[in-house]
């Protein structure tokens, strides 16, 4: 074993009954998971309870909870109500694009969600059929959801917005029944009809369903085809339906995400491990009881939107805020301190992006002095890296625990987390704390061997899984197992890199093709990343590894200045080299940082690293579908070009 949580030396260097009871527990979880999970599993309400706690596929993956029968949308709606929630707010709509806002209850949602389950049900989906689902932020989103689970139907949801030739894709690979859509989404500067994409990627489908069902919205009232059925004439003919007994181990959802062969990888998710696995996250990492109000920003059409928006606050009981809006501009920076101040929220999740967005726009936070958020006991980011200047802000800022947590679209749930629930740790800048209790994490080396505290190796994921993660590609078992498990056996592969420290607590440092080799160095472009962000003017950065010719690859800088910034960029770009080679030293071979207004992001705000890379070696590329705005790509490849940077100038973007 590498330097992992089990080892004396951590106990020795973190002391107190916190850090005993969290060791205890994780022990429990590592060694006798059967017995761990068996415990867990009682914090659902099943139809018939497992007996059969850990099973294993003809690949050697684990299944959870073979032999249970249960339903998530009775385990989140009906079950609350049975126990006397039904007056409880479950949803609060909050949509500053439009000046909307809606109450439902868990009565109301059970009751809408059984009718539009009734409505599915008279166009034929079942149990084990397919449904997509192309929604913008607004409740309806969450009842369609909702409503396939009732029917033992698979939702896949996909991002409103996306482009016809994506969401074409993602037809022809789940082969739906039906498609639910609304008739547009809302930005912050515009309306976007949905229905005219839905049109043309079904134009490019090989797979047509049977019928869309279209929630038609004021803003742009959609035109109906044949196929063609109105949300709410449909829904004002239906009788309620019931929920439909499915096995632990049937699928609840397809979430695609990228692949590297062009072809989306649709993450399955089953529904027994998937409930308990969220109900205990919301209980040991983020401390949320029956009744209290979680926030997270995201969307529904990712999987933090699937999991902390739709599922798991409702499955613990709490209340969920359904936020249709920017961190900024809608109608400005203190939009999240609004939302948090106005709902009561205990626990806010987001990206750190939004608060690079929040931070460039209100370096000294005068929007927050505005609002009374002494509700607020905790926040959770995740997506991608906490860069430290931004966790420095915010903790200084908000004076209270401030979390970056890792995990990813195919585990579901935080692979490592500061547990506010069930043994608060101090927090390390940089840091995700420790793994949760069912993760056997562990950095390990081109070897295959773990490596030593401090020492940076691939981040890996010892079997079984536990409860929650995905449990295999659509339609293709194979690559699954090409994908994930065929670089160390017997581990899931990540993708990120990291390591231990001499306390045990992780760090994730980003992908591992964010490792540069400079002049046989390898070398972290977070750390890098670091450095700059701690400039006083910078805003958000980022740095690649380009080619070059001598070293094979050399570093280079992108930075947004922050919007108060008046000075000089020349003057900053090399001051920010300066402070590189100051800090890290002349080997991290920084000699060249761009200031940008914009960096290229997907609509989550991950920012399109590997894409950069591309360009700026001269590669052909492809304009991703989940790119927020092209034309802030076309401004960092012009501006590549004018500075004549590596190969940018030979670099064609893909017919």
């Amino acid at each position: 074993m590498g330097p992992c949580l089990c080892t004396p030396r951590t106990l020795i260097s973190i002391k107190g009954a916190a850090m005993s009871r969290y060791h205890d527990i994780y022990r429990h979880a590592i060694d006798r998971p059967e017995s761990f999970w068996a415990e867990q599993s009682h914090r659902i309400p099943w139809i018939t309870p497992p007996k059969s706690i850990l099973d294993y596929d003809e690949q050697g993956h684990a299944r959870w909870f073979s032999d249970g029968e249960m339903n998530t949308c009775h385990a989140a709606l009906d079950y609350h109500v049975e126990q006397g929630r039904g007056q409880q707010a479950a949803v609060l709509w909050d949509s500053p694009v439009t000046g909307q806002r809606r109450r439902l209850s868990y009565r109301e949602l059970r009751d809408e969600v059984a009718v539009f389950a009734g409505a599915l049900a008279g166009l034929g989906v079942g149990k084990g059929d397919r449904v997509v689902i192309y929604m913008p932020m607004v409740p309806e989103a969450l009842v369609a959801m909702y409503a396939c689970a009732r029917l033992g139907a698979i939702h896949s949801v996909v991002f409103g917005g996306f482009a016809p030739h994506e969401l074409a894709m993602r037809i022809d690979d789940a082969e739906p029944k039906v498609i639910i859509a609304a008739s547009c989404g809302i930005e912050v500067d515009r309306v976007i009809p949905y229905k005219p994409m839905l049109d043309e990627a079904l134009a490019q489908s090989r797979h047509q369903p049977e019928g869309c069902v279209i929630l038609q919205r004021d803003q742009t009232v959609a035109e109906l085809g044949a196929r063609d059925h109105d949300w709410a004439s449909l829904v004002a003919q239906a009788e309620p339906a019931d929920c439909v007994p499915v096995k632990a181990t049937d699928p609840l959802y397809i979430l695609y995400t990228s692949g590297t062969t062009g072809k989306p990888k649709g993450v399955v998710r089953d529904n027994g491990g998937h409930a308990v696995a969220l109900h205990y996250s919301m209980d040991v990492i983020y401390d949320m009881a029956p009744g209290e109000v979680f926030f997270s920003a995201s969307d529904v059409g990712w999987v933090v939107g699937h999991s902390y928006i739709v599922y798991a606050p409702l499955l613990r009981g709490c209340t969920t805020v359904v936020y249709e809006g920017k961190p900024v501009r809608t109608p400005d920076a203190g939009a999240f301190w609004r939302v948090i101040a106005e709902y009561g929220v205990k626990t806010f999740f987001t990206a750190p992006t939004a608060f690079r967005a929040i931070k460039k726009e209100d370096p000294d936070a005068k929007w927050l002095e505005k609002y009374d958020i002494s509700c607020l006991k905790s926040l959770f980011l995740a997506g991608e890296r906490l860069d430290p200047p931004t966790y420095h802000w915010l903790n200084d800022l908000l004076k209270i625990p401030v979390i970056d947590h890792w995990w990813q679209t195919e585990t579901g749930w935080p692979i490592a987390s500061n547990l506010q629930g069930l043994a608060p740790m101090p927090s390390k800048a940089g840091s995700a704390t420790f793994p949760v209790p069912g993760f056997n994490v562990q950095v390990l080396g081109r070897d295959g061997e773990p490596v030593a505290a401090g020492q940076e190796g691939s981040v890996v994921i010892r079997e079984p899984m536990p409860p929650g993660c995905l449990v295999g590609i659509w339609g293709d078992p194979a690559r699954f197992q090409h994908a994930y498990m065929s670089a160390f056996p017997g581990c899931y592969l990540t993708g990120d890199g990291g390591h231990f420290d001499e306390d045990g607590y992780l760090f994730i440092m980003g992908r591992t093709d964010d490792v540069i080799n400079v002049a046989g160095h390898r070398l972290s472009t977070g750390v890098m990343e670091e450095v700059l962000g701690g400039h006083p003017a910078v805003a958000e950065c980022a740095v690649i590894g380009i080619h070059d010719a001598l070293k094979g690859q050399v570093p280079v800088g992108l930075v947004i200045p922050k919007d108060d910034f008046d000075g000089d960029e020349p003057a900053l770009e090399e001051a920010l080299v300066a402070l590189v080679r100051e800090q890290i030293g002349g080997i991290a071979s920084l000699k060249q940082v761009l200031v940008v207004n914009r960096l290229p992001k997907t609509r989550s705000g991950k920012i399109l690293r590997k894409l950069l890379r591309t360009i700026a070696d001269g590669k052909e590329f492809a304009i991703p579908s989940t790119i927020d705005d092209p034309t802030s790509l076309q401004e960092v490849h012009d501006l590549m070009c004018d500075r004549d940077l590596g190969l940018a100038a030979q670099a064609k973007p893909q017919d």
